[in-house]
């Protein structure tokens, strides 16, 4: 069996990204941003806090905030470049076996077609009647949304999540550097401790809403993690 004009017009464009994004890819970048966030925030207060109980030089909380700030940020973005770089080979490589498949065995991914329908309650007549129109038109794009999940065309895009995790990373480790730079002393690790229980209670929801999960629960546990974060580096920081 053939694959369809369009399914082989898709094949041919490669890893080259499409101009309109789908929702999975743009909240792709979304969580990569809102991960990155949130590990900026929690290491770089971790490690303003530690400094800052050993020590009461500002100049030296600062390069120690900021140089952790840079690194968390880099950090994070060639994590996420790694990941989202297995998930996108790992789409491109289905496609491929699955246009393969198409090839060789048309009759097991009509089979697949109408079992996935028959699966969500439609009868196998039906199913049958589904699965040969899809065979018709545009198998390739049929089987690997009803198997896969997946768009032909449309692959997460690793540099675009990497870029959003190391932005967001910075901003999110730039808010208790900021405060411990401008206000010094305990009145500058109190001011730094409630913008990370804000900050972390904001990331908290954020990641919930993308999750579709309890958004009080998300907030609350994100806050407790924030907190206890900063109690253990200060204790680390007061043992040295």
């Amino acid at each position: 069996m053939e694959l369809s004009a369009k399914d082989q017009q898709l094949m041919q464009k490669g890893s080259q990204q499409p101009e309109k994004l789908t929702m999975e890819e743009r909240l792709n970048v979304v969580r990569a941003g809102v991960l990155g966030a949130n590990d900026g925030v929690l290491t770089v207060v971790g490690v303003l806090f530690s400094v800052g109980a050993a020590t009461n030089n500002a100049f030296t909380i600062f390069i120690a905030g900021l140089a952790d700030l840079l690194a968390c940020a880099l950090s994070m973005a060639s994590g996420e470049y790694a990941s989202v770089s297995s998930q996108s080979d790992a789409e491109k490589v289905v496609v491929q076996q699955e246009a393969q498949r198409i090839q060789m065995d048309a009759t097991a991914v009509f089979n697949d077609l109408s079992q996935f329908y028959q699966e969500r309650g439609v009868t196998r007549a039906t199913a049958n009647q589904i699965a040969d129109q899809l065979m018709q038109t545009n198998p390739l794009q049929a089987i690997l949304a009803t198997k896969y999940d997946v768009q032909l065309g449309h692959y997460v895009n690793p540099w675009a999540a990497a870029l959003s995790s190391m932005i967001c990373a910075a901003l999110g480790g730039a808010i208790p550097l900021m405060v411990m730079t401008l206000i010094h002393g305990h009145l500058g690790m109190w001011v730094a401790v409630f913008a990370t229980a804000f900050a972390s209670a904001l990331i908290g929801g954020a990641s919930a809403i993308l999750g579709h999960g309890f958004i009080k629960k998300a907030v609350v546990r994100n806050v407790i993690i924030g907190l206890v974060t900063i109690l253990i580096h200060y204790g680390i920081g007061l043992l040295f």
